[in-house]
């Protein structure tokens, strides 16, 4: 069940038998140069619709942009500041919280958010503890990475092995293939495998990865790995969720 299809009577019916919810959030940043710009918004929010589709909980839009100044020597790459994720968050969080939810599920997409959005959370927990209602329910808010959980780490070892890497992976495009066919651009990459390494700002990751790789050969993506590595992070994510929700 999706927030933005939902009307109010709907959602005023669901709390009355849960309090939880689930919020997709990602990034619009480069990912290479044959994977989608928006992979960690498009996989985060097609996962967990299809969480909420498995287990009937209630899915908020997408939060399409986050902490990605480190891309932003790439055409195309958007961002938010650190401050200003937290603020979004935070009032994405609040607002659920003045109709009755209670337990935030967020699954994310992109990595550059997790520091971010654990402060967003700590704002949201100061100002419960804070504020006057010290005898309202307690809210709890969870962040999970869709591609750290044990079955999709072992897939994509499988899959890919030391050619995964850490950034345009070969896992994640594989994923947007598999949602999108109509956009894969299979290629040819040099190296075939990306450099690993460190960088601090914009300028200093282009310096020293290029072509906005990192460790990785998304040459290797295809649509059928896509679809494996999509439905165990749904597995994963959905027993996940229901032993939080629960």
């Amino acid at each position: 069940m999706q927030l933005q299809l939902a009307t109010w009577p709907e959602v005023e019916a669901y709390l009355a038998r849960s309090r939880s919810i689930i919020l997709p959030i990602g990034s619009t940043e480069q990912h290479g140069p044959n994977g989608m710009i928006g992979t960690d918004a498009l996989t985060a929010d097609a996962i967990a619709r299809a969480v909420g589709d498995a287990t009937g909980g209630l899915v908020a839009p997408v939060i399409a942009v986050g902490m990605a100044q480190h891309h932003m020597a790439f055409a195309g790459s958007m961002t938010l500041r650190p401050s200003t994720l937290i603020a979004v968050v935070r009032d994405h969080v609040v607002s659920l919280v003045r109709h009755g939810f209670e337990r935030f599920f967020f699954i994310n997409g992109h990595g550059g958010n997790i520091a971010t959005v654990t402060a967003a959370f700590s704002e949201v927990y100061a100002e419960a503890s804070l504020g006057q209602a010290a005898n309202r329910a307690s809210v709890k808010c969870v962040l999970r990475n869709w591609w750290e959980n044990q079955q999709v780490k072992s897939l994509s070892r499988e899959l890919f092995g030391n050619a995964e890497g850490g950034h345009a992976t070969p896992s994640e495009v594989s994923v947007t293939w598999f949602l999108h066919p109509e956009h894969t651009k299979p290629m040819t990459l040099d190296p075939a495998i990306a450099p690993h390494g460190s960088f601090a700002d914009a300028h200093d990751y282009r310096r020293a990865f290029p072509d906005g790789r990192i460790g990785s050969n998304p040459g290797l993506a295809t649509v059928e790995a896509g679809k494996r590595i999509f439905d165990a992070a749904v597995g994963a994510l959905t027993a996940d969720y229901r032993a939080f929700a629960a």
